[in-house]
């Protein structure tokens, strides 16, 4: 079964990503602030990591996803942001940093649910 982290301050954010991807197919693992999704991230390891960008913490996700994704035990871990962040320059922000998927709040749970499907079974999805 896949491990998934959400790091996401927002509890109502955290329970919808839950809801969209369903308790029965993967073990999640939650954190509310940067500071401890990254100390889950180091004792779980898990396989993709959902994440806002702006949260709590001594870290911002940009810093996180570029911090796991220059440690070997990362490389191949899957990070999705999931932030309001929704302009052109923190799109590529997020894609230098290292994430795999960039999604914009509002988001859409069954397109989550299918971006989440697609990166762990190792396929793209076209848009």
């Amino acid at each position: 079964m896949h491990k998934i982290l959400i790091i996401e301050d927002q509890e109502d954010v955290r329970k919808l990503i839950h809801l969209s991807l369903g308790d029965e197919q993967y073990t999640i693992y939650e954190a509310n602030n940067g500071d401890s999704g990254l100390a889950l991230a180091e004792q779980f390891k898990p396989d993709l990591i959902l994440m806002d960008i702006m949260m709590p913490g001594l870290m911002n996700g940009y810093q996180i996803c570029d911090k796991l994704k220059n440690e070997d035990d990362f490389k191949n871990t899957k990070i999705i942001f999931l932030t309001a962040r929704a302009q052109e320059q923190d799109m590529l922000d997020g894609y230098r940093s290292g994430c795999d998927e960039y999604l914009v709040k509002p988001f859409s749970p069954i397109k989550l649910a299918e971006i989440v499907k697609s990166l762990l079974s190792g396929q793209r999805l076209q848009y």
